[in-house]
């Protein structure tokens, strides 16, 4: 679907955030970003999404560009909005009608009895849900999600985990999911992608096997140890050079 070829990032007041940084995405793959604070995962998102411009290098699409979801690490819901509103947000925007999109993308986050709730009323996990919801009620097929779940309890955090991948598998996405969390990474993931501390280059792209198979138990399986033991690794490879 996309090749990241040799991009590099430095902005306005001299923070150079990403250097000659390489990585493919394949349809239907889930792929995570892991690194250390100011590493530009979040830089290759937003250029991914077209919200910046590279300084150097090419993203090169292969086919027709598909709809893309972006999920910041704040819900970033409007609080005067219902959810339903806030939801109907990008339709409204492209002036497309849409309530059953809206009512179908809230049914499959799990929220659609809570369609004229308010954000205020809702659990940090439900805002988050919400704005997922948003993205798919716009019909991505990309999913660019920037630490969404980090703010979150473990508990919280780990039953979302799920639930994305259950969306990721019935709905046939593509995402790109940025995260400090080695264990959320290999959990949720088909391919993590290491990077280095800034500038942010890739130093590791390591396999993390079939996803679509995994269970909450696999957490505790030792290929799951393993398969964190070697992100850590390269992190700290990284880290020291």
């Amino acid at each position: 679907m996309l090749s990241f070829n040799a991009v590099s990032k430095s902005f306005a007041n001299g923070v150079k955030a990403l250097d000659r940084a390489s990585f493919t995405l394949a349809q239907g793959e889930f792929l995570s970003l892991v690194g250390p604070s100011g590493c530009g995962k979040s830089t290759a998102l937003r250029l991914i999404a077209g919200l910046t411009e590279l300084s150097d290098g090419t993203i090169e699409w292969s086919g027709a560009r598909p709809s893309v979801g972006f999920v910041f690490q704040d819900a970033a819901l409007m609080p005067w909005a219902t959810v339903e509103r806030n939801v109907r947000l990008p339709l409204d925007l492209k002036g497309s009608a849409g309530a059953d999109k809206v009512r179908e993308a809230l049914e499959l986050v799990g929220l659609g009895s809570f369609a004229g709730a308010y954000p205020r009323e809702l659990s940090g996990g439900m805002r988050m849900r919400v704005s997922i919801a948003r993205a798919l009620a716009a019909d991505a097929t990309l999913l660019l999600m920037d630490e969404p779940f980090a703010a979150l309890d473990e508990l919280t955090r780990e039953r979302l985990n799920d639930e994305l991948r259950a969306l990721w598998a019935s709905r046939k996405l593509t995402v790109v999911f940025v995260t400090h969390s080695i264990y959320e990474s290999v959990y949720l993931s088909s391919r993590v992608v290491v990077m280095s501390p800034r500038p942010g280059r890739v130093i590791d792209d390591i396999s993390m096997g079939e996803p679509r198979t995994r269970t909450p138990e696999f957490r505790l399986a030792p290929e799951y140890g393993e398969r964190c033991r070697l992100v850590r690794a390269a992190l700290e490879m990284g880290g020291h050079g």
